[in-house]
């Protein structure tokens, strides 16, 4: 497999999800640039959403994985930046789907609300679905316009 490069983030919610994340990932081949946070202190959201959202922005890495308590938080703050469509997923289906259709290129996903077993398959079914196009690079583009009009 070529290595491939992955940005991720997590809050304090999810701190102990990602260091068990990150030797997964990087088992199948995955180079992770881990952009915090470092500790389980408090902290807030929207600055490592950013960052992940920065380094796809820069073509730095195609695509990202976010966490937190619920993963509403980073969604919400990863979709304010410009080109990102974040999803939240707590199931493999979503996961895919949000690929094949919505190309989506962040997943994000919450501590509280999966488990260690689950987020494995959650990154698996999100890293391994290529996106459909076609019919779905239609709507894809209207989102981007919708961020267009929006300058």
């Amino acid at each position: 497999m070529n290595k491939k490069i992955l940005s991720i983030g997590c809050d304090h919610a999810a701190y102990n999800l990602k260091l068990k994340l990150i030797p997964y990932l990087e088992e199948k081949g995955y180079e992770i640039l881990d952009v915090g946070t470092d500790s389980p202190d408090s902290c807030d959201y929207p600055v490592f959403a950013k960052r992940v959202c920065e380094n796809i922005q820069n073509g730095v890495c195609e695509l990202g994985i976010l966490i937190c308590g619920t993963g509403i938080g980073m969604s919400m703050a990863a979709n304010k930046h410009r080109g990102i469509r974040a999803a939240v997923c707590s199931d493999t289906f979503s996961a895919r789907a949000t690929r094949q259709h919505n190309n989506a290129n962040v997943l994000c996903f919450g501590e509280r609300v999966v488990g260690y077993g689950m987020a494995c398959e959650l990154v698996d079914a999100f890293l391994d679905t290529p996106f459909e196009g076609g019919k779905h690079q239609r709507r894809v583009d209207m989102l981007t316009a919708i961020e267009d009009a929006e300058k």
